[in-house]
């Protein structure tokens, strides 16, 4: 209906006084399609929008002014429809017999008998398909009687909009629904599930006894600290500041956890300190990551789940052990794996090459420094064909240390005067005007007091800048009498050991079992054993080998598909369907030690593939 309206409002422009087709003219489609000219105000208008459209189209319909806030969206698809009629005057002609074809059909429902959302989503299931975002708003208010539904949209649902900005609202919701989700139901929705995980919540929630517009509350109130975090809307400027660079480093996954941790200071359960302390423990842990290059696919499920670990009569002291409890995989790394990566890591063609400058830049400044305003700068220049000066002054093997050292931290730094810059030597960009002795800048310390410029230079600088990072992307510092306090205790639902399994008592096939165990865990930190009443469990995540001693052999269960399975030998065999001891399709059993490694191997396939499964996206 809005796009039919534009686009007779376009044409009745375009046509003026012309009468193409019969009934087509600026007069009669005025007149007849978007206006009564026997009412006056609002009810003057043949299509009325919600108001965040609504001025807009009545001002096109009208041809008067655009408001000040007007809706882009409606205007650019007008301006489209314009200049679409302007380019083609036979399409004209074929567009009026086109709209004259067009019928309006209404279809009246049965409150007591008809489900108005069932129709709606069958109604548009066969075209373009719909956002989450409509189709979670139209279930809940749709089914409500008119007068809560109005109360509910203007109260909770307009405001959300309104709090987002269209465009914002457009782009934004469907991913804002989603960490939403996470945090109220602990599970990870795919973004092109949103909707129904939405429906079973609300039902799930209703069926507890709570409101609906108790729900329609706790979206609105999520989609406050939503924008807080993320379009730039809080208020207090130390916050702002954090969640500016979270945005930069693209964290998005930390957003579930976030969102929480904003909604208990909220509650005053935080101070503003304690969250920005918990905001730059995330951003150092998803930084240190990435430069050690730990692989990012289990931080969705870390931070999902991270607020179950936390004793929040303890906040930021319960967050600080989590970080530094996490093994493996999941690690916070430490200060000495951070400082080595950052020395040799290619930094210049960082997905966040400009956050991480500014970091540096500005860390403990009041007066923050505009990093847009200059680029970075290779010390050492980037052209293949150096100069002889330089290949002077990099010795012999210059093509390799250039090679080995150019995109590193050492050799890279910021400028004004990039382009003045040029190929010169390091004595000329030391010394010009705006060269490295005059800089202002921070990153470029120390290098107005030095004569030249060489691998063992820029290793030394490279030394010092990543201890510096240490500092500026500081890890979690708890004593070990406090961290031991949040140390794991073992199941205490774990019952059995190892002499509740009699073919493990002693004789050969407790030695295998001994060698194969040590093996096992020695795959990964992240590893654990487990003894149950008929197997030994071997988990990651989750159960990824389970061994069921027998007198002569360990049959071991592998939780892997049999045809994702590397196995050149065939010692596995499919088991899908078969009643058996142990998690997964697959099996083996080791009863020669000789077979350990190959085995082991097996196992391992089943590790990796646990330990780099995509969290859903």
């Amino acid at each position: 209906m809005t796009s039919v309206t534009l686009l007779l409002a376009a044409l009745s422009r375009k046509l003026g006084d012309k009468e193409p087709v019969d009934g087509f003219s600026f007069k009669k489609i005025r007149n007849r399609y978007l206006l009564d000219p026997d009412e006056s105000g609002e009810r003057a208008y043949k299509l009325l929008l919600s108001k965040t459209d609504r001025t807009t189209l009545n001002a096109l319909v009208s041809q008067d002014e655009l408001p000040n806030a007007f809706s882009r969206r409606v205007s650019d698809n007008f301006s489209m429809f314009e200049l679409w009629l302007g380019q083609d005057e036979v399409a004209v002609t074929e567009i009026c017999q086109g709209l004259a074809k067009l019928m309006i059909v209404d279809v009246a429902l049965s409150r007591e008998y008809d489900n108005p959302q069932l129709i709606f989503e069958s109604m548009n299931s066969t075209g373009k398909e719909l956002s989450q975002a409509d189709l979670i708003r139209n279930f809940v208010l749709m089914g409500l009687e008119p007068k809560l539904q109005t109360r509910l949209y203007e109260n909770y649902w307009r405001r959300m909009e309104e709090g987002f900005g269209q465009e914002a609202y457009a782009s934004h919701f469907d991913g804002f629904m989603r960490h939403y989700l996470t945090v109220v139901t602990g599970a990870i929705p795919r973004l092109d599930d949103v909707y129904d995980a939405y429906k079973s919540y609300s039902h799930e929630q209703i069926t507890l006894g709570r409101e609906i517009e108790d729900l329609v509350c706790e979206v609105w109130e999520f989609s406050r600290y939503y924008s807080a975090l993320v379009l730039s809307q809080e208020k207090d400027p130390q916050l702002a500041i954090g969640f500016k660079d979270l945005r930069e480093l693209k964290v998005d996954v930390a957003y579930p956890f976030l969102l929480e941790v904003y909604r208990d200071y909220t509650k005053e359960v935080l101070t503003s300190n304690e969250v920005l302390d918990i905001v730059r423990l995330v951003e150092a842990y998803v930084f240190r990551r990435a430069i050690c290059a730990v692989p990012t696919n289990s931080l969705n499920k870390t931070f999902a789940t991270f607020t179950k670990e936390l004793k929040k009569d303890r906040y930021l002291e319960s967050v600080q052990a989590h970080f530094l409890n996490m093994k493996s995989y999941r690690r916070f790394p430490r200060d000495e794996e951070f400082i080595a990566r950052m020395q040799d890591r290619d930094l210049y063609n960082f997905r966040s090459r400009t956050y991480w400058l500014r970091k540096f830049e500005n860390f403990g400044r009041k007066e923050r420094v505009q990093v847009d305003d200059y680029t970075i700068e290779h010390i050492m220049p980037q052209n293949e064909k150096l100069p002889i000066s330089w290949q002077s002054a990099l010795g012999p093997d210059w093509a390799a240390v250039q090679e080995r050292w150019l995109h590193t931290l050492g050799n890279l730094t910021l400028t004004g005067y990039n382009s003045e810059y040029s190929d010169k030597s390091f004595l000329d960009k030391r010394d010009m005007k705006g060269g490295f002795s005059d800089s202002p800048l921070r990153v470029n310390q120390g290098l107005g007091q030095l004569t030249d410029w060489n691998e063992s230079t820029i290793k030394k600088r490279a030394e010092r800048m990543a201890e510096q990072a240490a500092t500026v992307w500081a890890a979690p510092n708890l004593t070990a009498d406090i961290l031991e306090t949040y140390q794991v205790p073992a199941s205490a639902d774990n019952e059995y050991d190892i002499d509740d399994h009699p073919h493990l008592r002693g004789g050969k096939i407790r030695e295998l079992f001994d060698q194969f165990r040590r093996e096992v865990q020695a795959l990964d930190p992240c590893v654990s054993e487990q003894f149950l009443k008929l197997y030994v469990a071997y988990k990651a995540e989750t159960n990824f080998a389970d061994v069921v001693p027998q007198a002569k052999a360990l049959r071991i269960s592998i939780n892997i598909e049999p045809y994702e399975l590397t196995d050149p030998r065939k010692l596995a065999v499919d088991v899908t369907g078969v009643g058996r001891w142990g998690n997964g399709n697959t099996e083996v059993k080791l009863s020669d030690p000789a077979d350990l490694a190959y085995v082991v191997g097996l196992v391992r396939q089943a590790l990796d593939r646990q330990l780099s499964a995509s969290d859903a996206e």
